[in-house]
């Protein structure tokens, strides 16, 4: 007999397709703890091989930064052109960067 959802805690998944590349997120499941929401993630989302690895984070555990508070969560940064990738010029051999 399953629980109620009122008793289980909201995870978000993130799965890293291949090896070195970033996780991303694919979803949200409802799990009593982390060792459920994993074997849950692994049922739900990686049923054909999609990845190599799985985070579980309790979604009451992310901190975010608000859209309508960008303005003056990220103005600092615009006076910085050197901090953002596309300042600098890249040779013509690199180009996987």
């Amino acid at each position: 007999m399953t629980k109620p959802t009122e008793k289980l805690e909201l995870f978000e998944v993130f799965v890293r397709s291949k090896r070195g590349l970033d996780h991303k997120h694919v979803g949200s499941l409802h799990a009593e703890d982390h060792a459920q929401a994993l074997e849950y993630a692994r049922d739900c989302y990686t049923r054909r091989s999609e990845g190599v690895s799985l985070w579980v984070v309790k979604s009451s555990d992310i901190c975010a930064s608000q859209e309508d508070d960008a303005d003056c969560f990220y103005d600092p940064n615009d006076d910085k052109p050197y901090r953002h990738a596309t300042y600098y010029v890249l040779p013509d051999p690199v180009n996987n960067m």
